[in-house]
C-alpha cells in the first residue's frame, strides 16, 4: 500500500473512531442527565407552571391541542394513542371469535357489534361508526370530555338528552380535561357519579385519586331507571366486590340492562370493572402501583432529561424501560406468566360460556313448552341471571385474568356453579 492511501485510511479510521467517541460522550451525556433527574414514579414529577390557556370551546374545556405548545412532551406521547386502531386494517369481532355472546347478549346491542377496543383518540369516531343503538346522551358519558362539562355545568339532566342534539355539541375526544379539568399536574375527578362515590375514599387515602381517574371510564355502571343519570353500583371500595354489586342490583327492584330475548331473562350487562377487579380482594398489586404507574410510567425528554408523564396509554407489557426498572424486581418473565394467566382465564370464559349457552337454550325450549311452574322458572332464571353477571364480570374485563387471578377464577368458578344447578333443574 502506497504512503498516501495509507494515510488517507488512517484518516478515514480517525475520523470514524471520533464519531463513534463524540456519540459516546453525547449519548453518557444523556444518560448522565437522565441518572440526575430520574423518578421513582409519576407522582414524583413536578409540572411545570404555565401560563393559563383560554379557549372558545364548549363550556371551556381547552383540548389536547391547545396545550401541545406548552406540553410538547406530554402531548406527542398523548398522540402516539392514535397509533392503536386494532390489529392491523380491521378490529377484532368478538361477536365472530366468541359466538356465544350472540346468544348470552340477545336482546341487546352487543350481540351484534362488539369489537377490540382502540385508542382513546378515537373514542367519538368509534361511538359514531357503532351499529348499536344509542338513544341518549349518556352513551356519551366517557367519550369527550364536552360531555362532562355539560353535566356539571348544566345538571344530570344532561344525561337523559336525545344523544344526536348532544353529539351535534361535541368534538374532543377523551384527552386532558377529563382527568385534569384546566390545571395541568393537578388530578381532578371530574365525572360526578365517580367524585361521589370515591370522593371521600380519596381523601381518606384509601385510593389514590390518580387510580379513580381512571376509573371515571375503567369500571361497572349503569343508568339510572328514572334520571338516565350514569351511576356506580357502590359507594366506598369496600362495596366493589362481584357480590355486592350484584346484591345492589337485586336491591334495585332486579334492575335490569336488557332482556334476554330466548328466556324471557332479565340480565345486567356488566361494562368494564378493570377498577373493581384491581382493587378487589385477591390483587396482589393495588396497595403498590396505581393504574397510571403501569399503564402510564415516567418518560424522559431525550435532549434535557427532564422526567414527563407518558401518555402513551399501553399494557405494562410492551413499556419496556417500566419491565426493567419496576417489574423484573419480581418477576423474571412477567410477558410469560401474564400469557399463562390469560391463556387459562380465556379458556375457562369460553368453557363456562358454553354452559351459559346449553341454559339458555334449554330454558327457552321449557319456556316455550310451557313444563315448568311458575316457582320453578324464577328460580332457574335467578340462576342464570345470577351466573351470567359473574361469567360477564371476567369476559369484560379487559386485562384478561391479568389485573386479579384469584378474583377472576372465583367469579368463573361462582358462574360455572351457578349454571350447573341451573342445567339440573332443566333435566
Amino acid at each position: 500500500m502506497s504512503n498516501k492511501k495509507l494515510d488517507f485510511f488512517m484518516t478515514i479510521l480517525g475520523l470514524m473512531l471520533l464519531a463513534v467517541f463524540v456519540v459516546s460522550i453525547v449519548g453518557y451525556g444523556k444518560d448522565l442527565k437522565r441518572a440526575e433527574k430520574r423518578v421513582d414514579s409519576i407522582a414524583d414529577i413536578e409540572v411545570p407552571a404555565v401560563p393559563s390557556v383560554t379557549t372558545n370551546r364548549l363550556n371551556g374545556v381547552v383540548s389536547a391541542e391547545e396545550w401541545a405548545k406548552h406540553y410538547p412532551d406530554i402531548y406527542a406521547s398523548y398522540m402516539k394513542n392514535a397509533d392503536n386502531k386494532g390489529h392491523g386494517s380491521s378490529r377484532i369481532s368478538y361477536v365472530e371469535t366468541d359466538p356465544d355472546i350472540k346468544v348470552l347478549y340477545d336482546g341487546m346491542g352487543f350481540s351484534f357489534d362488539y369489537t377490540e377496543a382502540i385508542g382513546h383518540n378515537y373514542t367519538l369516531e368509534d361511538i359514531a361508526e357503532t351499529t348499536r343503538p344509542h338513544k341518549l346522551a349518556n352513551c356519551l358519558t366517557c367519550k369527550t370530555p364536552d360531555m362532562t362539562a355539560m353535566v356539571n355545568a348544566m345538571g344530570t339532566q344532561v344525561y337523559a338528552t336525545d344523544f344526536n342534539e348532544v353529539f351535534g355539541k361535541v368534538s374532543e375526544p377523551v384527552s386532558c380535561w377529563n382527568c385534569h379539568a384546566n390545571t395541568p399536574g393537578t388530578v381532578v375527578i371530574t365525572h360526578d357519579y365517580m367524585a361521589n362515590a370515591m370522593g371521600d375514599e380519596i381523601e381518606a387515602g384509601k385510593v389514590p385519586a390518580s387510580s379513580v381517574s381512571c376509573a371515571q371510564c375503567h369500571i361497572e355502571y349503569y343508568f339510572d331507571p328514572d334520571t338516565k343519570a350514569t351511576l356506580t353500583p357502590y359507594s366506598t371500595l369496600d362495596e366493589i366486590a362481584p357480590e355486592a354489586i350484584y346484591a345492589y342490583y337485586k336491591e334495585l327492584n332486579n334492575f335490569t340492562d336488557y332482556t334476554n330475548k330466548n328466556t324471557g331473562v332479565g340480565m345486567i350487562k356488566v361494562q368494564h370493572p378493570e377498577f373493581e377487579t384491581y382493587y378487589g380482594k385477591g390483587s396482589q398489586h393495588a396497595g403498590m402501583y396505581t393504574c397510571a404507574d403501569c399503564h402510564m410510567g415516567v418518560a424522559y425528554n431525550e435532549k434535557t432529561g427532564d422526567p414527563y408523564a407518558n401518555h402513551y396509554l399501553v399494557s405494562p407489557l410492551e413499556n419496556t424501560e417500566l419491565l426493567i426498572s419496576t417489574c423484573s424486581l419480581c418477576h423474571s418473565d412477567l410477558k410469560g406468566q401474564v400469557k399463562e394467566i390469560q391463556a387459562k382465564v380465556t379458556a375457562r370464559e369460553k368453557e363456562i360460556s358454553g354452559l351459559l349457552v346449553q341454559v339458555n337454550e334449554k330454558l327457552a325450549k321449557a319456556v316455550e313448552a310451557g313444563s315448568l311452574s311458575e316457582e320453578k322458572l324464577a328460580e332457574i332464571r335467578e340462576l342464570d341471571r345470577e351466573a351470567q353477571f359473574y361469567w360477564d364480570f371476567i369476559y369484560v374485563e379487559n386485562a384478561e385474568g391479568a389485573h386479579n387471578s384469584k378474583l377472576s377464577h372465583a367469579c368463573l368458578d361462582k358462574a360455572e356453579e351457578l349454571a350447573k344447578k341451573a342445567l339440573e333443574l332443566l333435566k
